[in-house]
């Protein structure tokens, strides 16, 4: 069983991929941007500061611009795609919550991210 520390790092590794949006002049032109993202990515996220574990790989499914965990977790990720592919991102499980923020374009993507003690990078690539 993973303790919270671990928990809350392992869904910082995968929340970096959730996006924020912001509103567009256009919903559907934002739509169809948004949806550039849209198939199952592999992240992985490494621990550069603090005493989370080191690494983790994580499955994301974007659909319609919203990402989703691919996977069982017992935390909620909020976000979405913006129409340029910025990203920022808020997991939580109870009180703890953990931030994330970079780029995506059309194959890859990558960034920073903070939970607590712990902060470090990202990276991603489409897997379909």
């Amino acid at each position: 069983m993973l303790s919270i520390r671990h928990s809350m790092c392992a869904a910082a590794a995968f929340g970096v991929l959730a996006l924020s949006a912001l509103p567009a002049a256009s919903a559907p032109a934002a739509a169809a941007t948004a949806k550039s993202f849209d198939g199952k990515w592999s992240v992985l996220i490494i621990t550069e500061k603090g005493t989370c574990d080191r690494g983790y790989r994580y499955g994301v499914q974007i659909d319609n611009g919203a990402v989703s965990y691919a996977g069982q977790a017992d935390f909620t990720v909020s976000g979405h795609v913006k129409t340029d592919g910025a990203i920022v991102v808020r997991v939580s499980r109870g009180q703890q919550s953990a931030l994330g923020s970079g780029k995506l374009d059309g194959t890859n993507g990558g960034g920073t991210w903070k939970a607590g003690e712990c902060s470090g990078s990202w990276t991603a690539e489409r897997r379909s």
